[in-house]
């Protein structure tokens, strides 16, 4: 049992070697020398004995190492464990009732295209629905920004107008012909590219990934659809989600152009910023919804670990991934999330759990819990 136990600590200690010593020496074979070396990083000391006792378990755990490198496993292979937050004794509400959002309507007169192409979708909802403006002239307008814009802001990675036309016409003779999906009938939205959309590319904003293209669509992508929006654009990322850096360049945050957007949902923060779409999906495993929210002054939401299916999604960290809309106001990431969340058997991290939400509610019924410590002392330009 000792020497197992001493053969595990030293094979991490030759995974150190690989770094120093076994890149100036051809280790053809694990050797007491070997072991030597490894005591000097894990500062262990074995006899001769001891180390010529661990070789032979030595040499099999690096040859199941070696093997185990040989085998690729594709990005979306889910691990064999599923992690689940939630409290053993707690079991989120199932029960769905009819939102009421309680739009207020809003004139249109005397409204220029930047006023219309800065609205919540709150508002471009009430103007689509009673034919005030339709989805191809909104699509049209943020088409045409994404265009003047987009380059300079370095945030798009692919620009799907013909589709993003052709459904919008589909909107628009739907709500002609009395078929009204809801709040986002008719409303252009933006995706952050690590998720697959059949037939584009998806890149993850990294140089080896620049041509890939996966022949699947996420899920969020599906349902955003089915709820009638209408998928404009793909932007960008930082590299394998981290950061605003990637192969094209460095996203801007567009009320200052020497500044990055942040990351890692870069491009779809930045998109919603300068006005060239009125939400985008962001991820976060570690502020990369949030810190890019706050870069460039738009509403990010963070959902809670398995609200959202992440199917389709390019994998960060299985336990930490969140996927979550980027816009205006809170208002307009509670309509985008209404559509999104859910359980998908698809992703068996979500959870079934109902969103609820009545605008009448006073928010004097609601409690709101916070911890008290992050508030104790005043911090200078937070």
């Amino acid at each position: 049992m000792k020497n197992r136990v001493l053969s595990i600590i030293c094979i991490g200690g030759l995974g150190f070697l690989g770094l120093g010593f076994m890149l100036g020496k051809n280790y053809e074979k694990i050797s007491s020398e070997t072991v030597s070396h490894a005591e000097s990083i894990i500062g262990i000391a074995f006899s001769p004995a001891e180390k010529d006792s661990m070789i032979g378990n030595l040499e099999r755990q690096r040859s199941s190492y070696e093997s185990l490198r040989k085998y690729s496993l594709p990005n979306d292979i889910a691990p064999v464990l599923t992690f689940d937050p939630l409290p053993s004794s707690f079991h989120p509400s199932t029960d769905q009732l009819p939102i009421q959002w309680g739009f207020v309507e809003k004139s249109i007169l005397d409204i220029n295209d930047i006023d219309i192409a800065y609205a919540p979708v709150s508002t471009l909802s009430t103007w689509i629905k009673n034919g005030i403006i339709t989805s191809e002239k909104l699509t049209l307008l943020y088409l045409e920004r994404i265009k003047t814009h987009g380059d300079t802001l370095q945030l798009l990675i692919s620009l799907l107008e013909e589709e993003a036309l052709e459904r919008a016409r589909a909107m628009d003779k739907e709500i002609q012909a009395g078929n009204y999906r809801g709040p986002l009938h008719g409303i252009p939205y933006g995706v952050k590219d690590l998720f697959a959309v059949k037939d584009t590319k998806t890149t993850w904003g990294a140089m080896p990934f620049k041509d890939q293209e996966i022949e699947e669509t996420a899920t969020i992508v599906d349902k955003l659809n089915e709820s009638g929006g209408v998928l404009l654009a793909k932007f960008t990322l930082g590299a394998l989600a981290m950061g605003d850096v990637w192969y094209g360049g460095v996203t801007k945050n567009p009320w200052n152009l020497e500044q990055g957007a942040s990351g890692s949902s870069a491009g779809s923060a930045s998109a919603v910023s300068a006005g060239l779409i009125p939400f985008a999906i962001g991820t976060e495993t570690l502020g990369s919804i949030v810190s890019p929210s706050t870069r460039n002054g738009v509403t990010g939401l963070r959902p809670t670990f398995g609200r959202v299916s992440r199917h389709g999604a390019m994998a960060l960290s299985w336990t930490m991934d969140k996927v979550g809309p980027i816009s205006r106001t809170a208002e307009d990431n509670a309509i985008v999330l209404a559509a999104i969340n859910g359980r998908d058997e698809k992703d068996r991290s979500t959870i079934q759990a109902a969103f609820n939400y009545d605008s009448e509610k006073s928010f004097k019924d609601l409690r709101v819990g916070y911890f008290d410590k992050y508030f104790e002392n005043a911090h200078e330009n937070d």
